[in-house]
């Protein structure tokens, strides 16, 4: 046995006492195991319950219940520890009995140390190697469950990162973050609280999981307690049981993690998150909940340049509806004038090659003309070569 390994239990029963002391004082104690003993059954049975051996020496001539007893007795009480029988010479029927019933070796009565020694390290190592390959078996299905739900953080994060560039609907927007950061944080709560710009108040914008008395606040000003010292530090908060219990935020949670939503390095509005339970967040839940922040920010910065074009769009409709109400020409209605200006030229230039040039300019204004305001087809009627319409020709 290694010296880094927690000292392995043997249960040793035997009516014999000379046996009893052999195998404890000269066998196992000198091999490093803790050693406990009885010389019958009953007194096994208690023994195995409170001692919790990993292995069991045991005689199949104990007085009373047997040692093939005792092995029916341990499994019915969900005793599932290995077994070696011992035996004198001549009873090996019943040592076949015995392994029947789940006993891994079997040794003859007058016991010699060495072998005794090796049946039981053939014993403890097969115990050994099938507990390593339990828990390695328990360690790669561990490390398989937490890799698993990696890949389903990354994929939440990416999802709400196409959600931030593919909406502008603010409220969709707010749940798929809601959302996304009990997932991410595998918080019971979560709620977004920006600043009014107006007022300097801290409004909830968005809600999951909050008792009906607070979520009835939405769009509304609302303090959690906690939220507004973030909002100063501009850093994120872990919180957890007695730390929280002086703040306001302990009537709905337990366990609290704050992270600031910022604008240009500005603390805008901040994202919580929260447990019933005192179960503190990781540094692995933190990190998680800030890159949804991120996206919280940078679809709050989206909204914004979204509002201030449809505000410039509305505006330059505007004036263009009023510069219309008030007689100012459009584009299409100069180059017409100049189309014409450019047609009177030719008319009164003596210079064929001039009167030339200026009638290519004039199509090419009309062209222009056309693209921006196409005149219905029944009434387009091309001009003459002098400027003229083929009606003013006639």
């Amino acid at each position: 046995m290694r010296d880094d390994q927690p000292r392995e239990r043997v249960l040793v029963v035997d009516e014999d006492p000379d046996v009893l002391d052999l195998l404890e004082t000269q066998v196992l104690q000198p091999m490093g195991y803790e050693v406990a003993s009885a010389h019958e059954a009953g007194g096994a049975i208690q023994q195995a319950l409170n001692f919790g051996p990993d292995l069991i020496l045991a005689s199949l001539t104990l007085p009373g219940l047997s040692g093939k007893d005792l092995l029916v007795a341990l499994r019915s009480q969900g005793i599932e520890v290995p077994m070696l029988v011992m035996a004198p010479e001549g009873m090996e029927a019943d040592a076949i009995q015995a392994f029947r019933l789940g006993a891994r070796d079997y040794l003859v009565k007058p016991l010699r140390e060495a072998e005794a020694v090796a049946a039981v390290e053939r014993a403890l190592n097969e115990i050994r190697l099938r507990r390593e390959r339990k828990q390695l078996a328990d360690q790669l299905a561990e490390s398989n469950r937490q890799l698993e739900r990696r890949v389903r953080e990354l994929t939440t994060i990416y999802g709400i990162g196409k959600a931030v560039t593919s909406t502008t609907n603010q409220a969709q927007l707010f749940s798929k973050l809601m959302e996304g950061s009990l997932y991410v944080t595998e918080a019971d709560m979560g709620w977004i609280l920006l600043r009014d710009e107006s007022t300097n108040d801290m409004v909830l914008r968005a809600q999951s999981g909050l008792p009906s008395n607070v979520a009835s606040k939405l769009h509304q000003p609302w303090d959690d307690g906690v939220s507004s010292l973030v909002m100063l530090s501009g850093e994120a908060l872990r919180i957890h049981g007695e730390g929280l219990s002086q703040f306001k935020m302990s009537q709905i949670g337990r366990a609290a993690l704050i992270v600031p939503i910022k604008v240009r390095d500005q603390p805008v509005g901040v994202l919580n998150v929260a447990r019933r339970d005192a179960r503190m967040f990781t540094e692995r839940n933190q990190a998680m909940l800030e890159a949804v922040a991120d996206y919280a920010s940078i679809s709050l910065v989206n909204a914004r340049l979204f509002q201030a074009l449809e505000t410039r769009a509305a505006r330059l409709e505007r004036e263009m509806r009023a510069s219309q109400a008030a007689g100012n020409p459009t584009v299409a209605e100069r180059l017409a004038q100049a189309q014409e200006r450019l047609g009177h030229l030719a008319a009164a230039s003596g210079d064929r090659g001039l009167r030339s040039d200026l009638q290519a300019v004039a199509a090419e204004l009309a062209g222009v003309a056309d693209t921006l305001n196409p005149p219905p087809a029944s009434s387009k009627v091309p001009p003459s070569a002098d400027g003229h319409s083929a009606d003013e020709a006639g």
